[in-house]
């Protein structure tokens, strides 16, 4: 049995569906991300899910219990699920031990104590209970909101952009330790974030958002490589897309070589396609009879980004290490390590940068 389910949920405010006919499924012990720009509607989910926000359509599923239709509400104490906030919503007057022991104040003393000093040694802040949140860094405190949300032993924990305020290297930091401490108490997760990285260091399956509406619930390695849309591929990573004609059912003739692969499904011979070409795909290598102009560079510490530009003016992305410094103007010699070949017919590519 799933702990989490949602069948065909639709969530609206008036006459705007923010959320449209949506289903996903979470087993138990598994720790998943809702992703996408903001306004997308997975906030709203996160509502529905803790039972703060009632659907249109649809139900939801907890432990196969029913807690959600559009006309039986299942209240929020009752769904045994945590939350994590944005902004902490830690209480100020209470120091840190206080802070976790809040919401099991209904067990004996001694089990409040035992949970407490569990918790504070599991994220490290043993030496810390005895202060208060102003005392601590925006890490530390979150790690207390963390435990203050496991005290209880929910069956389900919902994290709302718990990492936003923090710098791009914390947050993947922290996203990384809190999910080795949810494996560790082998708690259930739902992340809601717009950041890749912070998803991709926390979650073992992602839901890509867009309108309301799921484009992908997949592996983060499958929604990099094997993304199911034009969506999908332009909001995970970062790519080109270069022009492609289909010569045959495995084979695209394009600018920068000619490739094999899977075409798109009627797709036939002549067919116009655009193929995905991620920087990783772009090797660089000295020896290589195949060259490419540098237009761009962008340093990145462990990597240079090199945007390249083929003697047709299709551009693309190498990511190089820095100990190779090519300067703009440059022509960078190059291999293709094309593992997973990303195809979509032409007419795809031009209706999604007329959305964008």
């Amino acid at each position: 049995m799933a702990l989490l389910e949602l069948k065909d949920v639709s969530i609206a405010y008036g006459n705007n569906i923010v959320v449209d006919d949506f289903s996903l499924t979470l087993d138990k012990g598994e720790i998943a991300c809702l992703l996408g720009p903001s306004g997308c509607g997975k906030t709203s989910l996160l509502r529905a899910i803790a039972g703060f926000e009632t659907i249109r359509t649809g139900e939801i599923y907890l432990n196969g219990e029913l807690v959600s239709q559009p006309a039986k509400t299942l209240a929020p104490e009752k769904r045994h699920i945590g939350m994590v906030f944005q902004d902490f919503a830690l209480f100020p007057h209470l120091n840190n031990a206080d802070n976790i022991r809040f919401g099991i104040r209904h067990l004996k003393r001694a089990e409040q104590k035992k949970r407490v000093n569990e918790l504070l040694e599991l994220i490290g802040l043993s030496q810390m209970k005895h202060r208060y949140p102003h005392e601590l860094s925006g890490a530390q405190q979150q790690r207390i909101a963390l435990a203050r949300a496991l005290a209880p032993k929910p069956s389900l924990l919902l994290l709302d952009e718990p990492f936003s305020s923090m710098d791009v290297e914390l947050r993947g930091e922290l996203a990384r330790e809190v999910r080795k401490i949810l494996k560790h108490q082998g708690i259930s997760a739902i992340l809601v974030s717009h950041d890749q990285h912070e998803a991709f260091a926390m979650a073992d399956n992602i839901g890509i958002i867009k309108d309301g509406k799921l484009q992908q619930w997949d592996t983060p390695y499958n929604l990099y490589h094997k993304p199911a849309n034009l969506f999908v591929a332009d909001f995970i990573g970062h790519g080109a897309l270069i022009e492609g004609a289909v010569i045959d059912n495995n084979t695209i003739d394009t600018s920068l070589a000619r490739l094999e692969g899977k075409v798109p499904k009627g797709c036939q011979k002549g067919c116009k396609v655009k193929v995905l070409v991620r920087p990783d795909d772009i090797l660089h290598d000295d020896c290589s009879p195949r060259k490419a102009l540098i237009v761009d560079r962008n340093f990145r510490g462990a990597n240079y980004l090199y945007t390249l530009e083929l003697e047709d003016g299709t551009r693309l992305f190498s990511l190089v290490h820095s100990h190779h410094k090519h300067e703009i103007g440059e022509q960078l010699g190059i291999t293709l390590e094309i593992d997973d070949l990303v195809v979509f017919p032409a007419q795809d590519a031009s209706e999604h940068q007329k959305d964008k």
